[in-house]
Protein backbone atom coordinates (compact mmCIF):
# COMPACT_ATOMS: atom_id res chain seq x y z
CA UNK A 1 0.00 0.00 0.00
CA UNK A 2 2.80 2.07 0.92
CA UNK A 3 4.38 2.08 -2.23
CA UNK A 4 1.21 2.96 -4.22
CA UNK A 5 0.76 5.47 -2.38
CA UNK A 6 4.40 6.76 -3.47
CA UNK A 7 4.25 6.07 -6.95
CA UNK A 8 0.89 7.89 -7.07
CA UNK A 9 2.41 10.91 -5.87
CA UNK A 10 5.11 10.41 -8.50
CA UNK A 11 2.79 9.99 -11.26
CA UNK A 12 0.14 12.90 -10.40
CA UNK A 13 2.03 15.38 -8.94
CA UNK A 14 3.81 18.15 -10.31
CA UNK A 15 6.48 16.55 -12.19
CA UNK A 16 4.18 13.38 -13.33
CA UNK A 17 0.81 14.72 -14.93
CA UNK A 18 0.42 17.90 -12.90
CA UNK A 19 -2.86 16.37 -11.85
CA UNK A 20 -2.31 17.17 -8.08
CA UNK A 21 0.12 20.08 -7.03
CA UNK A 22 0.73 20.00 -3.37
CA UNK A 23 0.12 22.91 -1.74
CA UNK A 24 1.99 24.34 1.41
CA UNK A 25 -1.60 23.21 3.02
CA UNK A 26 -0.76 19.72 2.17
CA UNK A 27 2.28 19.11 2.80
CA UNK A 28 1.60 20.54 6.01
CA UNK A 29 -0.86 17.93 6.48
CA UNK A 30 1.47 15.50 5.44
CA UNK A 31 4.11 16.19 8.25
CA UNK A 32 1.29 16.05 10.71
CA UNK A 33 -0.06 12.87 9.32
CA UNK A 34 4.06 11.59 9.86
CA UNK A 35 4.19 12.11 13.24
CA UNK A 36 0.74 10.63 13.48
CA UNK A 37 1.58 7.14 12.41
CA UNK A 38 4.89 7.24 14.60
CA UNK A 39 2.51 8.18 17.36
CA UNK A 40 0.53 4.70 16.83
CA UNK A 41 3.15 2.75 16.24
CA UNK A 42 4.44 3.87 19.54
CA UNK A 43 1.05 2.82 20.96
CA UNK A 44 1.98 -0.58 20.36
CA UNK A 45 5.26 -0.40 21.89
CA UNK A 46 6.21 -0.99 25.49
CA UNK A 47 9.07 0.86 27.11
CA UNK A 48 10.40 -2.46 28.43
CA UNK A 49 9.91 -3.98 24.74
CA UNK A 50 12.44 -1.70 23.95
CA UNK A 51 14.41 -2.11 26.56
CA UNK A 52 15.11 -5.76 26.43
CA UNK A 53 16.37 -4.96 23.09
CA UNK A 54 18.15 -1.90 23.37
CA UNK A 55 21.97 -3.68 23.24
CA UNK A 56 20.74 -5.27 20.21
CA UNK A 57 18.83 -2.12 18.98
CA UNK A 58 22.69 -0.12 19.33
CA UNK A 59 24.41 -2.52 17.65
CA UNK A 60 22.25 -2.39 14.44
CA UNK A 61 22.55 1.60 14.71
CA UNK A 62 25.96 1.66 15.10
CA UNK A 63 26.71 -0.60 12.04
CA UNK A 64 23.70 1.08 10.28
CA UNK A 65 25.75 4.06 10.57
CA UNK A 66 29.12 3.18 10.05
CA UNK A 67 28.69 0.89 7.07
CA UNK A 68 26.49 2.93 4.76
CA UNK A 69 28.87 5.69 5.17
CA UNK A 70 32.44 3.57 4.80
CA UNK A 71 30.23 2.25 1.37
CA UNK A 72 28.61 5.88 0.09
CA UNK A 73 32.01 7.94 0.81
CA UNK A 74 34.44 5.27 -0.87
CA UNK A 75 32.99 4.65 -3.44
CA UNK A 76 32.32 8.40 -4.64
CA UNK A 77 35.95 9.00 -3.62
CA UNK A 78 36.73 5.79 -6.17
CA UNK A 79 34.52 7.96 -8.59
CA UNK A 80 37.02 10.77 -8.45
CA UNK A 81 34.50 13.07 -6.96
CA UNK A 82 35.29 16.35 -3.61
CA UNK A 83 35.92 14.94 -0.32
CA UNK A 84 32.96 17.23 0.47
CA UNK A 85 30.52 15.39 -1.88
CA UNK A 86 31.52 12.17 -1.19
CA UNK A 87 30.89 12.55 2.84
CA UNK A 88 27.63 13.82 1.84
CA UNK A 89 26.17 11.18 0.10
CA UNK A 90 27.61 8.70 2.72
CA UNK A 91 25.89 11.07 5.09
CA UNK A 92 22.62 10.76 2.77
CA UNK A 93 23.42 6.64 3.11
CA UNK A 94 23.26 6.59 6.71
CA UNK A 95 19.94 8.20 7.31
CA UNK A 96 16.73 6.00 8.08
CA UNK A 97 13.34 6.55 6.83
CA UNK A 98 11.71 5.17 10.19
CA UNK A 99 8.11 6.46 7.85
CA UNK A 100 8.35 4.07 5.49
CA UNK A 101 9.62 1.67 8.22
CA UNK A 102 7.35 1.87 10.40
CA UNK A 103 4.72 1.62 8.05
CA UNK A 104 5.19 -1.52 6.42
CA UNK A 105 6.03 -3.20 9.63
CA UNK A 106 2.72 -2.14 10.85
CA UNK A 107 0.70 -3.34 7.52
CA UNK A 108 2.37 -6.37 8.48
CA UNK A 109 1.26 -6.70 11.90
CA UNK A 110 4.72 -7.51 13.37
CA UNK A 111 5.28 -4.45 15.26
CA UNK A 112 5.28 -6.56 18.53
CA UNK A 113 7.60 -8.91 17.29
CA UNK A 114 11.51 -8.87 19.08
CA UNK A 115 12.87 -8.16 15.09
CA UNK A 116 10.60 -4.99 14.93
CA UNK A 117 11.41 -3.59 18.70
CA UNK A 118 14.99 -3.88 17.46
CA UNK A 119 14.23 -1.83 14.44
CA UNK A 120 12.59 0.28 16.00
CA UNK A 121 14.89 1.23 18.73
CA UNK A 122 18.02 1.26 15.83
CA UNK A 123 16.02 3.76 14.46
CA UNK A 124 15.88 5.84 17.31
CA UNK A 125 19.26 5.57 17.99
CA UNK A 126 19.92 6.15 14.56
CA UNK A 127 18.80 9.42 13.98
CA UNK A 128 20.92 10.79 17.09
CA UNK A 129 24.31 9.09 15.56
CA UNK A 130 22.44 10.33 11.91
CA UNK A 131 21.96 14.15 13.11
CA UNK A 132 25.56 13.74 15.35
CA UNK A 133 27.35 12.92 11.61
CA UNK A 134 25.63 15.34 9.59
CA UNK A 135 26.20 18.10 11.64
CA UNK A 136 29.97 17.10 11.34
CA UNK A 137 30.23 16.83 7.50
CA UNK A 138 28.20 20.30 7.57
CA UNK A 139 30.81 21.83 9.05
CA UNK A 140 33.53 20.59 7.62
CA UNK A 141 32.24 21.22 4.36
CA UNK A 142 31.85 25.26 5.25
CA UNK A 143 35.56 25.22 6.15
CA UNK A 144 34.75 26.29 9.54
CA UNK A 145 36.02 23.04 11.46
CA UNK A 146 33.83 21.38 14.23
CA UNK A 147 32.22 23.31 16.73
CA UNK A 148 32.72 20.70 19.41
CA UNK A 149 30.82 22.38 22.17
CA UNK A 150 28.21 23.01 19.64
CA UNK A 151 27.88 19.42 19.08
CA UNK A 152 28.53 17.99 22.20
CA UNK A 153 25.45 20.13 23.62
CA UNK A 154 22.96 18.54 20.86
CA UNK A 155 24.26 15.53 21.47
CA UNK A 156 23.53 15.69 25.11
CA UNK A 157 20.62 17.06 24.57
CA UNK A 158 19.23 14.35 22.10
CA UNK A 159 20.73 11.90 24.49
CA UNK A 160 19.21 13.38 28.16
CA UNK A 161 15.57 13.50 25.85
CA UNK A 162 15.45 10.16 24.78
CA UNK A 163 16.65 8.41 28.05
CA UNK A 164 13.84 11.09 29.88
CA UNK A 165 11.06 9.54 27.62
CA UNK A 166 12.11 6.27 27.79
CA UNK A 167 12.65 6.23 32.30
CA UNK A 168 10.98 9.30 33.49
CA UNK A 169 7.58 9.63 30.64
CA UNK A 170 5.85 6.46 32.04
CA UNK A 171 6.27 7.32 35.24
CA UNK A 172 4.45 10.90 34.36
CA UNK A 173 1.71 9.43 33.21
CA UNK A 174 1.25 7.04 35.98
CA UNK A 175 0.65 10.11 38.48
CA UNK A 176 -1.19 11.99 35.88
CA UNK A 177 -3.68 8.74 35.19
CA UNK A 178 -5.92 8.97 38.46
CA UNK A 179 -6.41 12.83 38.05
CA UNK A 180 -8.03 11.84 34.51
CA UNK A 181 -10.66 10.38 35.64
CA UNK A 182 -12.15 13.05 37.73
CA UNK A 183 -12.04 15.17 34.33
CA UNK A 184 -15.29 16.72 33.58
CA UNK A 185 -14.43 16.49 30.01
CA UNK A 186 -15.52 14.15 27.23
CA UNK A 187 -12.46 11.89 26.17
CA UNK A 188 -9.68 13.26 28.18
CA UNK A 189 -7.05 10.51 27.89
CA UNK A 190 -7.30 10.72 24.02
CA UNK A 191 -6.70 14.69 24.54
CA UNK A 192 -3.82 14.39 26.39
CA UNK A 193 -2.03 12.18 24.39
CA UNK A 194 -2.85 14.05 21.16
CA UNK A 195 -1.35 17.20 23.08
CA UNK A 196 1.64 15.44 24.12
CA UNK A 197 2.46 13.80 21.12
CA UNK A 198 2.21 17.63 18.96
CA UNK A 199 4.16 18.79 21.97
CA UNK A 200 6.71 16.13 22.30
CA UNK A 201 7.00 16.91 18.29
CA UNK A 202 7.96 19.91 18.36
CA UNK A 203 10.52 19.23 21.70
CA UNK A 204 12.38 17.10 19.40
CA UNK A 205 12.79 19.40 16.51
CA UNK A 206 14.11 22.05 18.91
CA UNK A 207 16.98 19.73 19.96
CA UNK A 208 17.79 18.95 16.03
CA UNK A 209 16.02 15.53 15.75
CA UNK A 210 13.23 14.48 13.87
CA UNK A 211 9.48 15.08 14.77
CA UNK A 212 8.73 11.49 14.20
CA UNK A 213 10.54 10.81 17.02
CA UNK A 214 8.78 12.50 19.55
CA UNK A 215 5.85 11.56 18.39
CA UNK A 216 7.52 8.06 18.74
CA UNK A 217 7.89 8.63 21.98
CA UNK A 218 4.61 10.27 22.94
CA UNK A 219 3.19 7.07 22.12
CA UNK A 220 5.72 5.15 24.22
CA UNK A 221 5.03 6.43 27.21
CA UNK A 222 1.21 6.17 26.57
CA UNK A 223 1.59 2.36 25.21
CA UNK A 224 1.30 0.94 28.49
CA UNK A 225 -2.49 2.85 29.26
CA UNK A 226 -3.56 2.30 25.59
CA UNK A 227 -5.75 -0.71 25.98
CA UNK A 228 -7.31 0.65 29.22
CA UNK A 229 -8.50 4.01 27.31
CA UNK A 230 -9.08 2.41 24.56
CA UNK A 231 -6.89 4.91 22.45
CA UNK A 232 -5.07 2.62 19.41
CA UNK A 233 -8.27 2.48 17.69
CA UNK A 234 -9.05 5.90 17.42
CA UNK A 235 -5.63 7.18 16.98
CA UNK A 236 -5.61 4.49 14.12
CA UNK A 237 -8.58 5.67 12.15
CA UNK A 238 -6.94 9.60 12.95
CA UNK A 239 -3.57 7.71 11.02
CA UNK A 240 -5.28 6.01 8.02
CA UNK A 241 -6.82 9.13 6.86
CA UNK A 242 -3.77 11.27 7.72
CA UNK A 243 -0.47 9.13 6.79
CA UNK A 244 -1.36 8.90 2.84
CA UNK A 245 -0.65 12.52 2.49
CA UNK A 246 2.76 12.05 3.50
CA UNK A 247 3.77 8.91 1.56
CA UNK A 248 1.85 10.85 -1.62
CA UNK A 249 3.61 13.65 -0.88
CA UNK A 250 7.00 12.25 -1.14
CA UNK A 251 6.65 11.05 -4.49
CA UNK A 252 5.25 14.43 -5.84
CA UNK A 253 8.91 15.61 -4.89
CA UNK A 254 10.58 13.04 -7.34
CA UNK A 255 11.55 14.96 -10.52
CA UNK A 256 11.75 12.11 -12.64
CA UNK A 257 13.62 14.88 -15.72
CA UNK A 258 16.71 14.70 -13.60
CA UNK A 259 17.34 11.43 -13.81
CA UNK A 260 20.26 11.57 -17.10
CA UNK A 261 21.42 8.44 -17.79
CA UNK A 262 25.17 9.08 -15.33
CA UNK A 263 23.11 10.02 -12.64
CA UNK A 264 20.93 6.56 -13.16
CA UNK A 265 23.96 4.84 -12.86
CA UNK A 266 25.11 6.27 -10.13
CA UNK A 267 22.19 6.01 -8.05
CA UNK A 268 21.77 2.57 -8.78
CA UNK A 269 24.94 1.57 -7.47
CA UNK A 270 24.27 2.98 -4.58
CA UNK A 271 21.13 2.23 -3.98
CA UNK A 272 23.29 -1.33 -4.02
CA UNK A 273 25.74 -0.35 -1.59
CA UNK A 274 22.64 0.95 0.79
Amino acid sequence: AVLGEILAGVALGPFGTGFVVPSSTIFAIAEIGAIFLLFSVGLETSPSDLLKVGTQSLSVALAGVGLPFVLGFGYLMLRGESTHEAAFVGAAMVATSVGITARILRDLHVLKARASQIILGAAVFDDILGMILLAVVASLATGGGVHWMHLSIVTFEAVGFALFMIFVGPRVIRRVQPGLQRLSMHDAPLILSLAICLGLSVASTTIGMAAIIGAFFAGLIFADYSPQWNLEPRIHGINEFLSPFFFFTMGARLDLSVFSREVVITASIITLLA
